[in-house]
């Protein structure tokens, strides 16, 4: 059990300064607020509160208290530790015990979500209204320490955190999402999720005390305290609002995932995957005779059935897909869930894999497969599917039975299944995108070996010519022929020219401001980019709200508007294939990710 504690409690750091947690910091920061400000005048604190230098105080946020006489007398400021102590609490016990309870009592699945919103909104009313503030720490009124009672508006606050925080899920969180959705616990899933949960404490708790320690040394946090308390409330109301309107996965979609590397040595090496899939039974062992994205196909054993399926989406009247009636067809089953910003990164290509192949023998199926319990809501599952532009059919996986089916143990995931019925490969996580699709074509010939497959992700025709430009991934670790001046700066925003003596053939350059990243690249003022290619069309996956002028040969051809999410949008389309110099000028916050040619 000391390994599994010991991998829980790494899986909980590395969860908690992933990008997925971003929405949480700021509340988190101002939870760490000074507990004594400049001295008031004397008298005694109105109800439920303490006087203030700026009004009655409040368990959360920003708050000044009227410090006492002495330094013996001054009581300890434990918001930091409340606030993360009540979002440790809440997260772990509704992600263990949650659905059960919910399941239990009749509620819809969202409800959580709802009652995380609703506190969250209730403190920043609080921080805004005194007597708001003074109702939410009536509770805690009863506790005999003075400073338990003034902390418990903030231990809420943490609750509410708790029922929104939706971190990057690795192998470790999924172990514990599964088994609390499955309701299988025992000694050793409570303890990786305490040891998870501690781990995930610790970096909040930092942020949270550092948050502290600024108000503390910053004079305005003692000058301005009702100003600050006010900006406080309204943060966290307009960080409610931007959670239950899903605002904030633009920015967590647009930050690359820098712990995917540290994650991938901690939750899934050797040990970690001994220990974890320990957790349940040894059903479908033949998928263990397969690695994580090997580059080549291998036999996996058959493909285990979509079973314990709730609902079915995109299908003629909600029909069911029955893996035996696909053989002949080679079939991508793709595990993900909205709310999952991996996942979200990811369905372009599985979309663009879609459209280039449906039509060629390949069935893309996805199963959702929820995290939280508001995951498993129908209604909100279609939505965000035709937010996304989820076209193909979609199985909600509620009860997480076709997870355990395939051993699964991330979010995304991706299963190659061939024309006879057997899992041939499958890779985990982000990235490997041109090494799957090139397996997918393999086993397209090998399933008939007459097909005419299109050259790349999302065209039409095969009549290119052999030496047409290869996709061209906008990433500092994959961007070959890179031409201009300077060097590219890896997650810096940076001026760029592009070289004296123009763009060769298969070559790249950025002129104006551009931010590059590992998985794209980011416009900002002036920004263009200049490439020489040979096709018949280019195309390139955009994401972001603004426009992108296109100039074929120098001459302004379109001006293509851009919304949303990664999408492939066309560029440029000739009778026949030709070499040409294409340059793009982009508005800036538009990201760009790969460009393809056909």
């Amino acid at each position: 059990m000391l390994t599994l504690v010991l991998i829980g409690l790494l899986g909980g750091l590395i969860t908690a300064v992933s990008p997925c947690i971003l929405p949480v910091l700021p509340v988190v920061f101002l939870a760490g607020g000074p507990g004594n400000g400049p001295a008031g005048p004397p008298g005694p604190p109105p109800a439920g509160g303490t006087r203030t230098a700026a009004g009655p105080a409040a368990g959360g946020g920003v708050l000044l208290e009227a410090p006492p006489r002495t330094a013996r007398e001054r009581p300890r400021n434990g918001r930091p530790y409340a606030v993360v102590a009540g979002l440790v609490l809440s997260f772990s016990f509704f992600t263990l015990l949650g659905v059960t309870i919910i399941s239990a009592l009749g509620l819809p699945q969202d409800v959580l979500r709802y009652i995380g919103l609703a506190l969250l909104v209730l403190i920043g009313l609080g921080l805004i209204f005194p007597a708001v503030e003074r109702l939410l720490e009536k509770p805690f009124a009863r506790i005999p320490q003075r400073q338990v009672n003034k902390e418990g508006s903030a231990f809420v606050l943490g609750l509410g955190l708790g029922l929104l925080y939706v971190p990057c899920a690795g192998p470790v969180l999924a172990a514990i999402t599964v088994a609390g959705a499955r309701g299988e616990i025992n000694a050793d899933i409570v303890a990786l999720t305490l040891s998870f949960a501690v781990g995930t404490a610790i970096p909040l708790l930092v942020f949270a005390l550092a948050g502290r320690r600024v108000a503390e040394r910053v004079a305005a946090f003692r000058t301005r305290a009702r100003t600050l308390r006010v900006m406080a409330g309204l943060l966290m109301i307009v960080l409610a609002f931007a959670l239950a309107f899903d605002v904030t996965t633009a920015l967590q979609r647009a930050l690359p995932d820098y712990t995917a590397a540290a994650q991938k040595r901690v939750e899934d090496n050797d040990t970690a995957r001994q220990k974890l899939s320990g957790l349940y039974d040894d059903s479908n062992k033949d998928l263990a005779r397969c690695e994580d994205g090997v580059d080549e196909l291998r036999s996996c054993g058959p493909a285990p059935q979509l079973a314990g399926i709730a609902k079915w989406l995109n299908t003629p009247g909600g029909a069911p897909v029955d893996l035996a009636s696909l053989r002949g067809r080679v079939v991508l089953i793709d595990f993900w869930t909205y709310s999952c910003i991996n996942c979200q990164r990811s369905l372009p290509h599985v979309q663009a894999w879609d459209r280039a192949y449906r039509d060629k023998g390949l069935t893309v199926i996805g199963v959702h497969s929820p995290e939280f319990a508001f995951e498993k809501d129908a209604g909100n599952v279609a939505d965000q599917a035709r937010k996304l532009g989820v076209r193909y059919p979609v199985a909600l996986d509620n009860d997480l039975d076709t997870w355990n089916n395939y051993r699964n143990r991330f979010w995304p995931a991706k299963y190659l299944i061939d024309a006879q019925g057997t899992v041939r490969y499958f890779t985990f996580g982000e990235g490997r995108y041109a090494q799957t699709e090139d397996l997918i074509r393999d086993l397209l010939r090998q399933a008939d070996p007459g097909v005419r497959l299109p050259p790349v992700t999302g065209q039409a025709n095969d009549d290119l010519t052999a030496d047409r430009t290869p996709e061209t991934y906008l990433s500092t670790s994959r961007l070959r022929g890179y031409t201009g001046t300077p060097a590219l700066a890896k997650d810096k925003a940076t001026a760029y020219a592009f070289p004296p003596a123009g763009v060769p053939l298969g070559g790249l350059a950025l002129a104006g401001t551009w931010t590059a990243g590992y998985e794209q690249f980011t416009a900002g003022q002036g920004a263009r980019l200049a490439l020489t290619y040979r096709a018949k069309n280019a195309n390139l996956v955009l994401a972001g709200e603004g426009t992108v002028t296109v100039l074929i040969d120098g001459k302004e051809t379109k001006t293509v508007p851009v919304h949303g999410a990664p999408t492939l949008y066309r560029l440029a389309d000739e009778k026949t294939a030709r070499e040409a110099h294409l340059e793009l000028r982009l508005t800036p916050g538009l990201q760009a990710f790969a460009f393809t040619f056909g």
